[in-house]
């Protein structure tokens, strides 16, 4: 089959313009990065009802996960191990472990199946994950004393974990 330079030129634009797509589309799924203030929520936690702004003054970990997810099934015990178990007597660390369109039984459920003491927060609506993303999980935010975001992830990476763990520790 012959191409002539006007059909190479309008396959090319219909390249780029799928290209431009997919980039204004990956924007639309990270509503929240780095530098950001932290958006309004609300979540409930197992000891009650907390919003961003009662959490001012403290270093804020989100994790955003859901039970059928298998990143998130890898990253949880590292969460526990790595993070909560150090840093859960620390009064200046909120860890919050947020399940996607889960409910607090089923997320209770889980942690005893699996031997977690993590403090699980349903979001039954993703009504906490939407103010963050559209999509992709797991997800963690690091949220400083002052509401702002520094520290964003999307996935189960070992070594940008680590990276997250010094940010914690440098903000501690």
């Amino acid at each position: 089959m012959k191409f002539t330079w006007r059909t190479l030129s309008i396959i090319g634009l219909i390249l780029s313009a799928g290209i431009l797509v997919a980039w204004a589309n990956t924007d639309q799924v990270d509503k929240v990065k780095v530098g950001d203030d932290s958006p309004a929520f609300r979540v409930i936690t197992p000891d009650g009802e907390v919003t961003n702004e009662d959490l001012r003054g403290k270093l804020v970990l989100i994790n955003f996960f859901a039970t059928w997810c298998p990143p998130c099934i890898k990253e949880l015990p590292v969460l526990q191990k790595d993070v909560w178990e150090r840093f859960k007597g620390n009064d200046d660390f909120v860890l919050l472990v947020v399940g996607r369109e889960h409910t607090m039984k089923e997320l209770n459920e889980f942690a005893k199946s699996k031997g977690f003491d993590l403090p699980f927060c349903p979001d039954e609506n993703r009504a906490v994950f939407g103010q963050f993303a559209t999509q992709s999980i797991p997800r963690n935010y690091v949220i400083d004393k002052k509401g702002k975001v520094i520290y964003a992830s999307k996935g189960y990476n070992h070594q940008e974990f680590e990276q997250m763990i010094t940010i914690i520790e440098n903000n501690l």
